[in-house]
Protein backbone atom coordinates (compact mmCIF):
# COMPACT_ATOMS: atom_id res chain seq x y z
CA UNK A 1 0.00 0.00 0.00
CA UNK A 2 1.31 3.37 -0.97
CA UNK A 3 1.90 5.60 2.04
CA UNK A 4 2.30 9.35 2.25
CA UNK A 5 5.64 10.51 3.68
CA UNK A 6 5.69 12.02 7.19
CA UNK A 7 4.01 15.41 7.30
CA UNK A 8 7.24 17.10 8.32
CA UNK A 9 9.01 15.99 5.15
CA UNK A 10 10.97 18.45 3.00
CA UNK A 11 9.47 20.18 -0.03
CA UNK A 12 8.89 18.18 -3.16
CA UNK A 13 11.83 17.90 -5.53
CA UNK A 14 9.34 17.85 -8.37
CA UNK A 15 9.05 21.62 -8.27
CA UNK A 16 12.79 21.91 -8.73
CA UNK A 17 12.76 19.82 -11.90
CA UNK A 18 12.00 21.39 -15.31
CA UNK A 19 8.73 20.20 -16.79
CA UNK A 20 9.16 17.76 -19.64
CA UNK A 21 6.46 18.43 -22.18
CA UNK A 22 5.35 16.85 -25.39
CA UNK A 23 5.58 18.81 -28.63
CA UNK A 24 2.50 20.88 -29.36
CA UNK A 25 0.07 19.09 -31.61
CA UNK A 26 -2.53 20.57 -33.88
CA UNK A 27 -4.84 20.57 -30.89
CA UNK A 28 -2.49 22.84 -28.94
CA UNK A 29 -1.71 25.46 -31.57
CA UNK A 30 -0.59 28.76 -29.96
CA UNK A 31 -3.25 31.44 -29.96
CA UNK A 32 -2.62 35.03 -28.99
CA UNK A 33 -6.31 35.66 -28.37
CA UNK A 34 -9.22 33.60 -27.08
CA UNK A 35 -11.30 31.85 -29.72
CA UNK A 36 -14.89 31.12 -28.83
CA UNK A 37 -17.15 28.45 -30.24
CA UNK A 38 -19.67 29.57 -32.90
CA UNK A 39 -22.61 31.52 -31.56
CA UNK A 40 -25.49 29.38 -30.37
CA UNK A 41 -28.86 29.62 -32.05
CA UNK A 42 -30.53 29.46 -28.65
CA UNK A 43 -31.39 32.50 -26.59
CA UNK A 44 -29.39 31.25 -23.60
CA UNK A 45 -26.70 33.71 -22.54
CA UNK A 46 -23.13 32.47 -22.85
CA UNK A 47 -20.42 33.28 -20.34
CA UNK A 48 -17.72 35.64 -21.52
CA UNK A 49 -14.59 33.90 -22.83
CA UNK A 50 -11.73 33.80 -20.36
CA UNK A 51 -8.98 36.32 -21.04
CA UNK A 52 -6.06 34.37 -19.61
CA UNK A 53 -5.64 36.21 -16.31
CA UNK A 54 -4.14 33.54 -14.06
CA UNK A 55 -1.86 32.97 -11.07
CA UNK A 56 1.19 30.70 -11.13
CA UNK A 57 3.92 29.63 -8.72
CA UNK A 58 7.52 28.54 -9.06
CA UNK A 59 9.99 27.40 -6.45
CA UNK A 60 12.96 29.65 -5.63
CA UNK A 61 13.87 29.42 -1.92
CA UNK A 62 10.19 29.66 -1.16
CA UNK A 63 7.50 29.96 -3.79
CA UNK A 64 7.35 32.97 -6.08
CA UNK A 65 3.68 33.64 -6.86
CA UNK A 66 2.96 35.66 -10.00
CA UNK A 67 -0.19 36.97 -11.65
CA UNK A 68 -0.15 37.06 -15.46
CA UNK A 69 -2.51 39.35 -17.34
CA UNK A 70 -2.51 39.74 -21.14
CA UNK A 71 -1.38 43.20 -22.13
CA UNK A 72 0.15 43.92 -18.72
CA UNK A 73 2.65 41.09 -18.28
CA UNK A 74 3.58 39.43 -14.99
CA UNK A 75 3.00 40.97 -11.56
CA UNK A 76 4.71 39.38 -8.58
CA UNK A 77 2.26 38.90 -5.71
CA UNK A 78 4.89 37.76 -3.23
CA UNK A 79 7.24 35.03 -2.07
CA UNK A 80 5.97 32.46 0.42
CA UNK A 81 7.97 30.74 3.18
CA UNK A 82 9.86 27.48 2.68
CA UNK A 83 7.04 25.52 4.33
CA UNK A 84 5.30 25.22 0.94
CA UNK A 85 1.92 25.81 2.61
CA UNK A 86 0.29 28.53 0.53
CA UNK A 87 -2.54 29.39 -1.85
CA UNK A 88 -3.65 32.27 -4.07
CA UNK A 89 -7.04 33.96 -3.77
CA UNK A 90 -9.64 33.49 -6.54
CA UNK A 91 -9.47 37.20 -7.36
CA UNK A 92 -5.77 36.73 -8.09
CA UNK A 93 -4.62 39.53 -5.80
CA UNK A 94 -3.71 37.91 -2.47
CA UNK A 95 -1.70 35.01 -1.05
CA UNK A 96 -2.21 33.09 2.17
CA UNK A 97 0.50 30.95 3.77
CA UNK A 98 1.52 29.15 6.95
CA UNK A 99 4.85 30.05 8.52
CA UNK A 100 7.23 27.60 10.16
CA UNK A 101 5.87 28.78 13.52
CA UNK A 102 2.26 28.07 12.55
CA UNK A 103 1.13 31.63 11.82
CA UNK A 104 -1.57 32.08 9.18
CA UNK A 105 -0.55 35.10 7.16
CA UNK A 106 -1.97 36.97 4.18
CA UNK A 107 -0.14 39.20 1.73
CA UNK A 108 -2.29 41.80 -0.04
CA UNK A 109 -1.01 44.84 -1.92
CA UNK A 110 2.42 44.27 -0.41
CA UNK A 111 1.17 44.25 3.19
CA UNK A 112 1.47 41.10 5.32
CA UNK A 113 -1.15 40.47 8.03
CA UNK A 114 -1.29 37.63 10.58
CA UNK A 115 -4.81 36.17 10.80
CA UNK A 116 -4.28 33.36 13.30
CA UNK A 117 -1.71 31.25 15.13
CA UNK A 118 -1.42 27.57 15.95
CA UNK A 119 -1.77 26.15 12.44
CA UNK A 120 -0.15 22.86 11.50
CA UNK A 121 3.25 23.88 10.17
CA UNK A 122 6.20 22.51 8.20
CA UNK A 123 3.93 20.03 6.42
CA UNK A 124 3.75 20.97 2.71
CA UNK A 125 0.40 19.32 2.07
CA UNK A 126 -1.42 21.27 4.80
CA UNK A 127 -2.12 24.23 2.55
CA UNK A 128 -4.65 26.94 3.45
CA UNK A 129 -7.41 27.70 0.95
CA UNK A 130 -9.33 30.87 0.08
CA UNK A 131 -13.11 31.16 0.08
CA UNK A 132 -14.74 31.78 -3.32
CA UNK A 133 -15.21 35.48 -2.53
CA UNK A 134 -11.55 35.87 -1.49
CA UNK A 135 -12.70 37.12 1.92
CA UNK A 136 -11.85 34.15 4.18
CA UNK A 137 -9.09 31.59 4.62
CA UNK A 138 -9.58 27.99 5.79
CA UNK A 139 -6.64 26.20 7.41
CA UNK A 140 -5.75 23.22 9.60
CA UNK A 141 -4.94 23.94 13.26
CA UNK A 142 -2.10 21.84 14.68
CA UNK A 143 -3.39 18.36 15.51
CA UNK A 144 -1.96 14.94 16.38
CA UNK A 145 -4.94 13.14 14.82
CA UNK A 146 -5.36 12.01 11.22
CA UNK A 147 -8.83 13.59 11.34
CA UNK A 148 -8.08 17.27 11.82
CA UNK A 149 -10.31 20.22 12.73
CA UNK A 150 -10.71 22.89 10.05
CA UNK A 151 -10.74 26.56 11.02
CA UNK A 152 -11.86 29.60 9.01
CA UNK A 153 -10.49 33.11 9.53
CA UNK A 154 -11.59 36.39 7.98
CA UNK A 155 -8.91 37.80 5.67
CA UNK A 156 -9.64 41.29 7.02
CA UNK A 157 -9.73 40.14 10.65
CA UNK A 158 -12.78 39.36 12.74
CA UNK A 159 -11.64 36.18 14.45
CA UNK A 160 -11.50 32.47 13.71
CA UNK A 161 -14.20 29.81 13.91
CA UNK A 162 -14.16 26.01 13.76
CA UNK A 163 -15.82 24.62 10.64
CA UNK A 164 -15.77 20.86 11.22
CA UNK A 165 -13.37 17.92 11.21
CA UNK A 166 -12.10 15.91 8.26
CA UNK A 167 -9.63 13.23 7.21
CA UNK A 168 -9.12 15.16 3.96
CA UNK A 169 -6.54 17.60 5.28
CA UNK A 170 -4.24 17.99 2.27
CA UNK A 171 -4.48 20.56 -0.54
CA UNK A 172 -7.95 21.79 0.29
CA UNK A 173 -10.25 23.03 -2.48
CA UNK A 174 -13.38 25.14 -1.85
CA UNK A 175 -16.54 24.90 -3.99
CA UNK A 176 -17.79 28.11 -5.60
CA UNK A 177 -21.08 27.96 -3.71
CA UNK A 178 -19.12 28.09 -0.45
CA UNK A 179 -20.57 24.86 0.96
CA UNK A 180 -17.86 22.23 0.49
CA UNK A 181 -14.16 21.73 1.17
CA UNK A 182 -12.33 18.73 -0.27
CA UNK A 183 -8.84 17.41 0.40
CA UNK A 184 -6.90 14.16 0.33
CA UNK A 185 -5.86 12.19 3.41
CA UNK A 186 -2.32 12.61 4.73
CA UNK A 187 -1.77 8.90 4.12
CA UNK A 188 -2.93 9.38 0.48
CA UNK A 189 -5.76 6.93 1.28
CA UNK A 190 -8.59 8.72 -0.47
CA UNK A 191 -10.27 12.11 -0.80
CA UNK A 192 -12.81 13.50 1.68
CA UNK A 193 -15.46 16.18 1.20
CA UNK A 194 -16.44 18.33 4.19
CA UNK A 195 -19.93 19.82 4.18
CA UNK A 196 -19.54 23.16 5.96
CA UNK A 197 -23.29 23.46 6.46
CA UNK A 198 -23.83 20.03 8.02
CA UNK A 199 -20.28 19.93 9.47
CA UNK A 200 -19.85 16.35 8.28
CA UNK A 201 -17.05 14.79 6.25
CA UNK A 202 -17.55 11.89 3.80
CA UNK A 203 -15.04 9.90 1.81
CA UNK A 204 -15.43 10.37 -1.94
CA UNK A 205 -16.28 7.13 -3.71
CA UNK A 206 -14.10 6.00 -6.59
CA UNK A 207 -10.77 7.37 -5.27
CA UNK A 208 -8.57 4.80 -3.55
CA UNK A 209 -5.30 6.74 -3.51
CA UNK A 210 -4.55 10.39 -4.33
CA UNK A 211 -1.89 13.00 -3.62
CA UNK A 212 -3.44 16.23 -4.89
CA UNK A 213 -6.84 17.92 -5.04
CA UNK A 214 -6.90 20.84 -7.45
CA UNK A 215 -10.52 21.90 -7.76
CA UNK A 216 -14.18 21.31 -6.88
CA UNK A 217 -17.09 21.98 -9.22
CA UNK A 218 -19.34 24.90 -8.19
CA UNK A 219 -21.69 22.77 -6.06
CA UNK A 220 -19.13 20.17 -4.98
CA UNK A 221 -20.54 17.39 -7.14
CA UNK A 222 -17.23 16.75 -8.94
CA UNK A 223 -13.60 16.91 -7.84
CA UNK A 224 -10.36 17.21 -9.82
CA UNK A 225 -7.68 14.97 -8.30
CA UNK A 226 -4.30 13.37 -8.96
CA UNK A 227 -4.92 9.67 -8.44
CA UNK A 228 -2.22 7.11 -7.63
CA UNK A 229 -1.70 3.41 -8.22
CA UNK A 230 -0.53 1.27 -5.28
CA UNK A 231 3.01 1.31 -6.72
CA UNK A 232 3.24 5.10 -7.20
CA UNK A 233 5.20 7.18 -4.68
CA UNK A 234 2.95 9.38 -2.58
CA UNK A 235 5.35 12.33 -2.54
CA UNK A 236 5.70 14.79 0.31
CA UNK A 237 2.72 16.97 -0.48
CA UNK A 238 4.39 19.92 -2.20
CA UNK A 239 2.45 21.76 -4.91
CA UNK A 240 2.79 19.74 -8.13
CA UNK A 241 3.97 21.60 -11.20
CA UNK A 242 1.73 19.33 -13.25
CA UNK A 243 -0.30 16.14 -12.99
CA UNK A 244 -2.72 14.20 -15.15
CA UNK A 245 -6.15 15.20 -13.84
CA UNK A 246 -8.89 12.75 -13.00
CA UNK A 247 -12.44 14.02 -12.45
CA UNK A 248 -14.63 12.02 -10.10
CA UNK A 249 -18.32 12.33 -9.25
CA UNK A 250 -18.26 12.86 -5.47
CA UNK A 251 -21.52 10.95 -4.92
CA UNK A 252 -21.31 7.97 -7.27
CA UNK A 253 -17.53 7.64 -7.65
CA UNK A 254 -17.86 7.54 -11.44
CA UNK A 255 -14.96 8.88 -13.49
CA UNK A 256 -15.93 11.82 -15.71
CA UNK A 257 -14.20 11.77 -19.13
CA UNK A 258 -12.23 14.82 -20.28
CA UNK A 259 -12.69 15.21 -24.03
CA UNK A 260 -9.42 17.02 -24.73
CA UNK A 261 -6.50 15.72 -26.77
CA UNK A 262 -2.86 16.07 -25.80
CA UNK A 263 -0.92 15.70 -22.59
CA UNK A 264 -3.23 16.95 -19.84
CA UNK A 265 -1.40 18.55 -16.90
CA UNK A 266 -4.19 20.00 -14.75
CA UNK A 267 -7.80 21.19 -14.67
CA UNK A 268 -9.77 23.84 -12.78
CA UNK A 269 -13.49 24.54 -12.49
CA UNK A 270 -14.73 28.09 -12.98
CA UNK A 271 -17.53 29.42 -10.74
CA UNK A 272 -20.07 29.09 -13.57
CA UNK A 273 -19.32 25.37 -14.10
CA UNK A 274 -16.99 25.57 -17.07
CA UNK A 275 -13.88 23.40 -16.86
CA UNK A 276 -10.46 24.76 -17.86
CA UNK A 277 -8.06 21.99 -18.89
CA UNK A 278 -4.32 22.62 -19.05
CA UNK A 279 -2.52 20.95 -21.98
CA UNK A 280 1.28 20.72 -22.25
CA UNK A 281 3.12 22.19 -25.22
CA UNK A 282 6.77 22.65 -26.24
CA UNK A 283 6.79 26.47 -26.33
CA UNK A 284 3.84 27.18 -24.08
CA UNK A 285 0.90 25.35 -22.56
CA UNK A 286 -2.70 25.76 -23.71
CA UNK A 287 -5.88 26.28 -21.72
CA UNK A 288 -8.91 24.51 -23.19
CA UNK A 289 -12.32 25.59 -21.88
CA UNK A 290 -15.21 23.11 -21.81
CA UNK A 291 -18.85 23.69 -20.98
CA UNK A 292 -20.77 21.52 -18.48
CA UNK A 293 -21.51 18.94 -21.19
CA UNK A 294 -17.84 18.64 -22.17
CA UNK A 295 -18.15 20.65 -25.40
CA UNK A 296 -15.12 22.75 -26.26
CA UNK A 297 -15.77 26.49 -26.08
CA UNK A 298 -12.36 28.11 -26.27
CA UNK A 299 -8.58 27.63 -26.54
CA UNK A 300 -6.09 30.07 -25.09
CA UNK A 301 -2.28 30.12 -24.98
CA UNK A 302 -0.63 30.46 -21.58
CA UNK A 303 2.37 32.79 -21.20
CA UNK A 304 5.56 31.05 -22.28
CA UNK A 305 7.18 32.09 -18.97
CA UNK A 306 4.60 30.01 -17.07
CA UNK A 307 5.21 26.78 -18.97
CA UNK A 308 7.10 25.07 -16.11
CA UNK A 309 5.15 26.70 -13.28
CA UNK A 310 2.27 25.42 -11.14
CA UNK A 311 -1.14 26.84 -12.07
CA UNK A 312 -2.93 28.10 -8.93
CA UNK A 313 -5.92 30.10 -10.19
CA UNK A 314 -7.79 31.08 -13.34
CA UNK A 315 -9.02 34.58 -12.49
CA UNK A 316 -10.88 35.46 -15.65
Amino acid sequence: MNRYLPLGAVLSAALLTPLAVAPASASTTPLSLARSAPASTTAAAKPAPIKGVAVYARYNRGYVVTRYEPGKGPTRLGVTPETGQFSASPDGRKIAWITGLGKVQVSAAGKVTTLAKGAGANAPCLTPVWSPDSAKVAFLPSSESDASPVAIAGAAGGGTRKAGTTMGVCHLAWSADGRYLAGYAGTTDGVYRLDLRARTSVRVKGVKLANHVQSLSPHGERVVVATLSPKDPGGDGGWPVWFRPTIVDTTTGAKVPIAVRGRLIGALYLPDGRLVVRVAGSGHNTLVVLDASGRQLQRLAEPAQARTQALLQIVR
